[in-house]
């Protein structure tokens, strides 16, 4: 199964840069991977991506998402999607009912992986939050594959 996974996580990784390719809006280019990602993986519930609001930088604000109705703001260092903005790193989560200050958007999230993405400088600019309904739904396959993908979603000057 890790292989197909592997293999599945390439292949959408080509498909995003191929319709990225010369976009300048983050939004455009977020929303591409949130849908292609999505599409790709039955055991996605919700995929998504939480900001740097510049107006307010102590908190994550939603951003391009598939799935149910996410929260619109999240504080910088609350929950799985606030510590990964903290740390500046992956964050994956077996079970978010047992994750002390996770907050739920939906009840149904049983696990999660939250991977930053960061500019051209390495300062973190967004968050891309996946959400299964199955527990333990992701690991290092996972991880391997959603980061070489955010790797490659911020524009480059």
């Amino acid at each position: 199964m890790s292989e197909m996974k592997a293999e599945i996580y390439a292949r959408v990784a080509k498909e995003i840069a191929a319709v990225i390719e010369g976009e300048t809006s983050v939004v455009a280019r977020y929303a591409t991977a949130a849908c292609l990602l999505n599409e790709a993986f039955d055991h996605y519930f919700w995929t998504g991506f939480y900001t740097i609001d510049p107006l307010k930088p102590e908190q994550l604000v939603i951003g391009p998402y598939q799935g149910t109705l996410g929260c619109l703001r999240i504080p910088i260092g609350r929950g799985v999607c606030g510590m990964c903005a903290q740390k500046g790193e992956t964050v994956l989560v077996d079970d978010v009912h047992a994750f002390e200050g996770h907050i739920s958007c939906d009840s149904r999230s049983n696990s999660e992986i939250v991977v930053p993405v960061f500019d051209a400088q390495g300062h973190i600019t967004a968050i891309l939050d996946v959400d299964s309904t199955e527990l333990a739904a992701f690991d290092s396959v996972d991880q391997d594959g959603l980061e070489a993908i955010c790797a490659t979603l911020y524009p480059k000057a």
